[in-house]
This record gives C-alpha cells, sequence and structure tokens, in this order.
C-alpha cells in the first residue's frame, strides 16, 4: 500500500527545485492541489521584417474569409482556430527608424527613446510581463522568453543611432529594462526546473544555518536586509543614480520572487500525459529548423507542464543578420532580402523565408491543437499572438500590422475568422482584451483607446 504524498512534492537539491511528474501515490485527498480545469496560457511570438501584403492578405471577411494566400494557407489545418486581426498599429512608431524602435513596441506600444545605450527608454513595459507581474506568482517561472538570434550591440548610426540592444528584446521588465531571453536550447529546458544556484562560501557546508544567516538565503528579503544602507545611499548619489538603484532593486526583487515561487508552488495544472522531449545536448543545433523547434518544443512543454503560463518567442532580432541560404534558392539574410525593391529575383527569395516561418507558426498550432487537455486542447486553452512590427517589409508600413491571435483562450475567444478593426486602431486594444482574459484587470494599456471584442 503506497503512502500518498502531496502534488506540491519538490525534489530539492543545492540551488535547484524539480517538480515531479504526476504520480499514483499522489492520492485524490490531496486534490486541492491541482487545479480543476486547465489555466490559460499565453505566448507571443515576433517576427522581424514583416511581409510581402499580397501575399498575406486574403479575401473574404468574418467567417467566409479564403486562407488560401499564399503565407496563411500554411495554416489551413488550424483555420478555425485563429483569428487574423487587421487595421492594428503602434502609432509612436510613426516616422522612426524603420526597424529597431519597433521591436520593443511591438508588446508595449511606447515612444522609444534614442540613445546609445544608456538610459533607455521604451515607453511602457511590455505586455508579457506586466501579466506576470500580476500571475507570475502562480507558477515557479513567472515568464518564459526566448529567441535563437544571437544579440547585437553597439549603435546603428546609419538606422538613425539607436541602440542595437533595443532590436535584441520584445519583453521588457520596465521603461529601462530589458528581459534576457534564452537562445541555448539545453539552458533553457534547464530553467524549467532549476531556480539557480545557491551561493556557496568557502569553508561553509552548503545549507546550513551559518550560510543561510550570510547569504541570506532563507525567507528575508536581501533587500530588507540592507534597507537601511540603501536609504543611506540614496540620499548620497544623483537623481539618474536613484533610478539606476531603484531599477537594480527591482531586478533582485524578481529573482528573490522567482525562487520563492519555485520553492513554494501554488496550485498546478497536471496534464496525465506524456511530452515527448528528449533533453537538449549542449550547445546550439547547426541546423536553424532543429534550433528553432527544439526552442518552440521547451515553450510548450513549459506551457504542459504549468511551469509558466506567460512566453515570448522571437523568431530573429531586428536587422537579423542570419544568412538563410539553406533554404532553396535563397542566398542572404532575412533583413538583406526584406528591401527586395520589387525586384521578382530578390522578392522570391524574402518570400521563401516567410514561408519558412508560417511554417514553425503552423507546427506550433498544430502540435497545440493535438494536445490533449481533459477533453481540451492545449490550444483551446491558450492565446498565441503571432506578428511583426511592419507591415511591408520593403517600406517598413506601420499601419495595418500583419498579426494573427490563435487559441480560443479558455473558451473567451471565438476563433475561425477575420476582424477588421477601424483603420489606426492600436494594437493595444487587442492587449487590453487578453489582458481580460488572463484575469489581468487595467483601465489602459500603452496607447489603447478601448478593447476588440474576441467573443
Amino acid at each position: 500500500m503506497f503512502k500518498p504524498i502531496s502534488r506540491r512534492t519538490v525534489l530539492r537539491g543545492l540551488g535547484t527545485s524539480m517538480a515531479l511528474p504526476w504520480l499514483e501515490s499522489m492520492s485524490s485527498v490531496y486534490g486541492a492541489d491541482k487545479l480543476s480545469k486547465p489555466p490559460v496560457r499565453t505566448a507571443f511570438m515576433f517576427m522581424p521584417n514583416g511581409v510581402w501584403p499580397k501575399d498575406w492578405t486574403p479575401k473574404g471577411s468574418g467567417e467566409k474569409y479564403n486562407v488560401n494566400t499564399p503565407f496563411l494557407s500554411h495554416l489551413r489545418n488550424v483555420k478555425d482556430d485563429f483569428i487574423l486581426m487587421e487595421n492594428l498599429w503602434n502609432k509612436k512608431t510613426v516616422g522612426r527608424n524603420g526597424h529597431w524602435p519597433k521591436v520593443p513596441a511591438f508588446l508595449g506600444g511606447g515612444f522609444v527613446v534614442r540613445t546609445t545605450g544608456r538610459n533607455m527608454d521604451v515607453g511602457q513595459a511590455s505586455l508579457d510581463q506586466e501579466l506576470a507581474k500580476h500571475i507570475g506568482h502562480k507558477t515557479p517561472l513567472p515568464s518564459l522568453e526566448l529567441s535563437v538570434d544571437e544579440p547585437r550591440t553597439g549603435i546603428d548610426n546609419a538606422g538613425g543611432g539607436f541602440a542595437r540592444i533595443y532590436g535584441n528584446h520584445i519583453s521588457w521588465r520596465d521603461t529601462h529594462t530589458p528581459v534576457a531571453s534564452e537562445r541555448i536550447p539545453l539552458m533553457a529546458f534547464n530553467r524549467l526546473f532549476k531556480s539557480g544556484p545557491m551561493p556557496q562560501i568557502p569553508g561553509m557546508k552548503p545549507n546550513s544555518p551559518a550560510m543561510k544567516r550570510s547569504m541570506a538565503y532563507d525567507d528575508s528579503s536581501i533587500l530588507d536586509l540592507v534597507r537601511d544602507d540603501a536609504k543611506s545611499l540614496q540620499r548620497k548619489i544623483s537623481i539618474n543614480d536613484r533610478e539606476k538603484v531603484d531599477e537594480y532593486f527591482e531586478s533582485v526583487r524578481a529573482v528573490e520572487r522567482q525562487i520563492q515561487n519555485s520553492m513554494t508552488p501554488q496550485k498546478r495544472w497536471v496534464n496525465e500525459g506524456r511530452f515527448e522531449l528528449t533533453k537538449p545536448e549542449a550547445g546550439i543545433p547547426k541546423d536553424h529548423e532543429t534550433h528553432l523547434r527544439l526552442m518552440l518544443d521547451i515553450m510548450l512543454l513549459a506551457f504542459w507542464t504549468d511551469s509558466t503560463r506567460i512566453s515570448s518567442f522571437m523568431f530573429g532580432n531586428a536587422q537579423s543578420g542570419k544568412n538563410y541560404s539553406f533554404l532553396p534558392g535563397v542566398k542572404g539574410s532575412f533583413h538583406g532580402l526584406s528591401h527586395h525593391r520589387e525586384d521578382p529575383k530578390v522578392l522570391k527569395q524574402y518570400n521563401q523565408i516567410i514561408h519558412f516561418h508560417m511554417k514553425q507558426v503552423a507546427y506550433v498550432l498544430e502540435k497545440m491543437k493535438s494536445m490533449n487537455e481533459g477533453g481540451s486542447s492545449l490550444l483551446d486553452n491558450s492565446m498565441v499572438l503571432f506578428g511583426s512590427t511592419i507591415k511591408d517589409g520593403n517600406k517598413h508600413h506601420e499601419r495595418d500590422l500583419p498579426i494573427i491571435l490563435a487559441g480560443k483562450g479558455g473558451g473567451a475567444i471565438r476563433s475561425g475568422r477575420r476582424i477588421t478593426s477601424a483603420k489606426e486602431t492600436p494594437l493595444c486594444n487587442l492587449y487590453m482584451s487578453m489582458s481580460d482574459i488572463m484575469g489581468v484587470k487595467q483601465k489602459a494599456f500603452g496607447d489603447s483607446t478601448g478593447k476588440i471584442d474576441l467573443t
């Protein structure tokens, strides 16, 4: 006769907290530990360099629009599971550089300040991080940020003098602080189970009372322990430095919350099926599609195990220099070929890269649809936003962004249609609606003027 154990049981090691899968020993008497229905997960997927509008925009309206445009045809198997959103834009990106300031505005809609890297300001924390502030405590990871491109540094003098760091991040903790994303599969995989290394002090045994006191590795916040010194410091430094210190303290607090969440998990959704994913090898796969799908699978694993309910995914950075010569007939980078000037030979190569990305989106959505969650699917219980910060990759048009919202949001969304909003409707209006579905009520977000009816 087995002895029942709680669903909250975790395996703890040095700096590691690992949740167990569902076991028969987790008796129904502990049912309170398991959510009664699947939670809503939200993913934000970004593709740089826009699209060729003629191959994106379909005919028809409402539920009778034609999905058989060259790009959207990749999604024919999930036509009833997504909404084509139209006439959305980020007003504060108009007239700015074609790429760098638009990337941070993708999930925030704020005005991005031109800077050489110091005093960065994107005008608005990103939606994923706003959601994480409110519901991130319910899962071991408040949010999961993933990418595949190597970050770019320096200043783009030819592009208006913007710091290239802006183009590396769609997730921003606050108006000044980007959230680092993970691009190495093994590291991303490990994040689902590890809370981070516990500091070690020579001569002290791990987990000893002396070590905990010395490192403040107990229930007290490190910031609480240094509060008096912090107040004294704030009186001695400049206003700009005070802002930097405040940002630093907030980053420390965020890490503390993450560790606390992983050690004391709340009610979580338990999927009883298996998610087939072999632990990735070290390093980055040489094949780009293999790399992409590994990272996408890790995002889905995070959702499937309820390790997080919020994730962002970047298929590339602004002006990505990724060479797509591995695709038939393509010679060059996504950004370089996006400036095709309607040359048929160049345009054909540019479109090949977009087709490649649409295949990856189809892979994600079809896989989510196949993942059963007690009568519904992971896709039914999610919102997956995919899009770009410009409509026409060649002309850098900001209006009518290519945006898709997939999933049913746990039953809150009527999918399988085309929603054509009034021209120049803020993209942030959609984010207000998504925020509501996630249970986070906001009076306003970014440049929002209202909400979009998704029912």
